[in-house]
């Protein structure tokens, strides 16, 4: 029977329904061929004489058999080379085939006639290609057309070569209907099953191209994944041969993909070892132009079973044990940026180191500078011999403090933290601190007054160690300006608050 390859037309457009329809149809043009050129065969040897059958004079034969190939060839121009509704036309050839084997049952002996089965090929052929319809129509055909071939055999109408002896010309009124009856509905009933059979076959068909229309959209989109991911991804087979690669791996590597196919993998990554312990990986890989880039690389094994090369029998497959998947990335940018991190860092904290030094060179600078002042006014009141030449020095003593406080002053602007670790804590037990620290030096005097008007509730929302650095270097600052045995340093703090609600806290020494 013609391969029934019907689809339901809300799942394929109207040009692929009407396409099947044509090929089902030269389907059953083509069997219809087949099957009359073996008739053609069985009923010459039936003519041996050697059965008790019926059938046709080779003259007759050869002309039905003519008939059968000129109107099937026909039909196949037609088909092929004209626009026409391939509905109409397959109901057209359903009853043509039910006429074909009437007329072969009327001239091979009626009820007598071994051809009765072939009305079957036309019923389940229309079940198939015209599902509901056609096997229904062929059936009805068929009934209609084998009853008139009955009553022209009950009422002796038939050709007259049909008289011989084995030959029981007419039957009686009770077999004729028994054999119209057993006939019309075998016709009948085969038209359903093949009409349901076609439809079970059709919502198969149905799920199976919905099957195949996903798997093409998911292997599509899959393939899409795997061209346009930014990591190369390398697959190998157990002899370590390179078996796919994507896009990303031909452009990491310089290679492109026919070099890259059925390579060893080695022989392109050298230095790639799949002994380390560990996830990722980095080894240095050369280029195709020669370029020596940094890739790091993580791997694992691909369980799937491998068809042997050539074979593509099922008992041929076999588990693949060292297949790998690598997936490489160039992290030579990568390593760059950690490296000129690296650096950054260690300059940040050389800078910091730097500011504490400077601030530190600032406070005897601030001392020498004061002092100078002092000195210069002292000898401007005086009356001593070289004056002049001493108070020239005592400038040139403030003129190079004074650069080289400015000079520390911007090196301390550049090399400010940019960063700081805020949080809340006590301003007083913070201050407390920094009076402790700055009395254990042996420089401070012992007796000095500090007058703290500071609220031991007042906390305050800054970066600590900062805050401790800039109250200690106010203090030694203090003390610098202090009159000798009389040192007192008044320390106070204060909320204020502007008029947009921000709160702030002034600190004075």
């Amino acid at each position: 029977m013609a391969t029934a390859l019907t689809s339901n037309k809300s799942t394929l457009p109207q040009s692929t329904v009407h396409r099947l329809m044509i090929n089902q149809l030269l389907w059953m043009l083509f069997l219809r061929v087949v099957l009359y050129t073996l008739l053609l065969g069985v009923s010459a040897y039936l003519q041996s004489g050697q059965f008790n059958v019926v059938v046709l004079p080779p003259p007759l034969l050869f002309l039905f058999i003519l008939l059968v190939y000129v109107t099937s060839i026909v039909s196949s121009l037609i088909l092929l080379k004209t626009e026409i509704k391939p509905r109409s036309f397959g109901i057209k050839q359903i009853l043509l085939d039910t006429f074909f084997i009437s007329l072969l049952l009327y001239y091979t002996g009626g009820s007598h006639s071994i051809f009765s089965p072939i009305y079957f090929f036309p019923i389940i052929a229309g079940g198939f290609i015209l599902p509901r319809l056609g096997g229904l129509i062929a059936a009805g055909a068929a009934t209609l057309q084998y009853a008139l071939v009955l009553i022209l055999e009950y009422y002796l109408i038939y050709p007259e070569f049909l008289n011989v002896p084995f030959y029981d010309n007419g039957q009686d009124e009770l077999a004729t209907l028994n054999l119209f009856a057993v006939y019309g509905l075998t016709f009948f009933l085969v038209a359903i099953l093949s009409s349901l059979f076609a439809g079970r076959l059709r919502k198969t068909e149905d799920a199976l191209s919905d099957s195949v229309r996903d798997y093409d959209r998911l292997s599509l989109l899959y393939k899409q994944i795997f061209d346009d991911i930014s990591t190369g991804i390398i697959t190998t087979d157990d002899h370590n041969l390179i078996t796919s690669a994507n896009n990303s791996a031909t452009q990491i590597t310089g290679f492109p993909l026919s070099e890259l196919l059925d390579r060893e993998f080695h022989e392109i990554f050298p230095n790639v070892s799949f002994t380390n312990k560990g996830s990722r990986h980095s080894a240095p890989l050369q280029r195709r132009d020669g370029d020596i880039i940094q890739i790091g690389y993580s791997y694992s094994i691909l369980q799937y079973k491998q068809l042997r090369k050539r074979q593509q029998k099922k008992k041929n497959t076999r588990q693949c044990d060292n297949c790998r998947v690598i997936t490489i990335q160039d992290i030579s940018e990568v390593e760059r940026l950690q490296k000129q991190m690296q650096q950054a860092e260690k300059l940040a904290a050389i800078g910091r180191m730097s500011a504490g030094i400077a601030h530190d060179f600032r406070n005897p600078l601030t001392a020498i500078s004061g002092s100078a002042q002092v000195l210069a006014n002292e000898l401007r009141q005086l009356e001593v011999p070289q004056q002049q030449t001493n108070t020239e020095l005592i400038t040139i003593i403030l003129r190079e403090s004074n650069r080289l406080s400015d000079t520390v002053s911007d090196f301390l602007k550049f090399a400010r933290p940019e960063h700081a670790e805020k949080d809340w804590f006590s301003l007083k037990r913070c201050l407390d601190e920094v009076i402790d620290v700055a009395k254990a030096a042996p420089s401070w005097p012992q007796d000095i007054d500090f007058d703290i008007q500071i609220e031991n509730i007042v906390d305050i929302w800054a970066d600590q160690y900062q805050l401790f650095t800039i109250l200690n270097h106010l203090l030694q600052n203090a003390l610098a300006f202090t009159p000798l045995g009389s040192e007192k340093i008044r320390i106070s703090a204060k909320e204020t608050k502007e008029n947009g609600g921000t709160e702030w806290l002034d600190i004075t020494v």
